[in-house]
């Protein structure tokens, strides 16, 4: 997939640029470790999708253990000309979240000009995907960032229930308060589209 019009267009840049040094770190590697799958959540992967909110950082993981380049931000300027700041996560960490097992899989590529897919291959968290990403935390954040995938009509409330639900069947632990999540995020959803009403 393309950036599309939504979408902050000095944003896209800031965050291309910050994977370009990435490619560019990974360049000079063996061809049999190309390509590296980079896949991206959180913010990032949300403005992709909507538009709605930019964050200053990146959260993203590899499908390789990556030694990263220092220097991993950069700044620029939003549409009413304040200055931001954008940088890759370095302690982001997807093992602990609600994430399906086919999430990295299923995930979307996304053109970047100047990135060569076939050393980084940028890839985007499905929007269902990245909507279950957020139920572990469930903060009013994760529910505004699942409430605007809904109103763009990506994602409805018995999709996310099943694949939130196929989710959790990989966890073990005491998993009451992630179902209470999946349970008020089908709400949510429903809400934000109109759903079940008269």
């Amino acid at each position: 997939m393309q950036p599309e019009a939504h979408t902050d267009r000095e944003y896209v840049e800031a965050f291309r640029a910050l994977a370009a040094r990435i490619a560019a770190s990974l360049a000079g590697g063996p061809a049999t470790a190309l390509p590296v799958h980079m896949y991206v959540a959180g913010g990032a992967a949300l403005h992709f999708y909507t538009g709605s909110r930019v964050s200053a950082d990146i959260d993203a993981v590899f499908s390789r253990r990556v030694a990263l380049p220092e220097g991993l931000e950069t700044a620029w300027r939003d549409e009413s000309g304040r200055a931001r700041l954008l940088y890759f996560d370095t302690q982001y960490n997807d093992t602990f979240g609600l994430m399906h097992e086919d999430a990295h899989d299923d995930s979307l590529p996304l053109s970047l000009e100047g990135i060569d897919s076939t050393v980084l291959d940028v890839r985007l968290l499905t929007p269902l995907d990245l909507a279950v990403s957020k139920l572990g935390r469930f903060s009013s954040q994760d529910q505004d960032d699942i409430a605007a995938l809904a109103r763009k009509g990506l994602i409805t409330a018995g999709v996310l229930t099943e694949r939130a639900t196929e989710a959790l069947a990989a966890y073990v632990g005491n998993v009451a308060r992630l179902r209470g999540n999946i349970a008020a995020a089908a709400r949510l959803v429903a809400s934000a589209v109109g759903e079940g009403r008269d």
